[in-house]
């Protein structure tokens, strides 16, 4: 019996660096500094707060408050400079190396995929051909909140027809891809930052910590790891 059924991956920060997207965006970013600025201090706010039917509409009046817009003006702003603004730079941007491999590898080896993202997985254009190899693709604005919520990891399951248990969560961030996906029951696993791999410093809240895909695939299919105990739910 596998540990795990699933497997899904976050995508900004885990299957792209994402210091590559961050260098080529500084100049776009530069030139609309004051919406960043603005649009930054409202998703913070929207990372905290509980599930919504209206999330787009929720942000946009977080958005046009801190701008001194009408929703409508700040809902086009956020259409123009983050999601459609945002998406020709992914073109220039590559995957990790070994991603693809990875995902090739786990799906050969009986693994079911999915992603979960804060951001619009489409935005990303075709993913680097691993779209393919998933049956479930979400967004979490989509769902109605932002991770560290339990609540999209939770939609995840339920569309996968799976128990959190069964899945294991790839990310980048330890506060809200492992701490998200830990508190909805699910197994962890995180990609280290450079330093963190230099020095060896694995993160203790997650089962598994990788520093490369070629390790993570010798992790998972070689099954090098221990399970630590979930939380206890509430």
């Amino acid at each position: 019996m596998r540990d795990f059924e699933v497997v899904a991956f976050d995508i900004d920060g885990t299957l792209y660096p994402s210091w590559r997207l961050n260098l080529i965006i500084i100049p776009y970013v530069l030139f609309h500094l004051k919406f960043f600025i603005h649009f930054s201090r409202a998703r913070k706010i929207m990372h905290r707060t509980a599930p919504l039917s209206d999330f787009f509409e929720y942000q946009a009046r977080l958005l046009a408050e801190e701008m001194n817009l009408t929703s409508v003006e700040a809902k086009a702003k956020m259409e123009k400079y983050i999601y459609n603004g945002l998406r020709p730079f992914f073109k220039w941007v590559p995957s990790f190396k070994g991603v693809y491999e990875t995902f090739k590898k786990l799906r050969e080896a009986g693994y079911r995929l999915a992603m979960l993202s804060d951001f619009p997985p489409e935005q990303k254009g075709k993913i680097w051909g691993l779209k393919d190899f998933c049956e479930l693709v979400l967004g979490t604005e989509s769902i109605g909140a932002l991770k560290p919520s339990k609540y999209p990891f939770g939609i995840m399951s339920m569309a996968l027809n799976v128990a959190p248990e069964k899945i294991l969560y790839v990310g980048n961030s330890l506060k809200y891809d492992v701490r998200g996906a830990r508190n909805a029951g699910m197994r962890t696993a995180i990609i280290l930052p450079f330093f963190r791999r230099l020095f060896k410093l694995k993160y203790p809240e997650a089962d598994i910590c990788f520093g490369s895909y070629k390790e993570f695939q010798e992790i998972i299919l070689e099954k090098k790891y221990k399970l630590k105990d979930l939380p206890v739910a509430d």
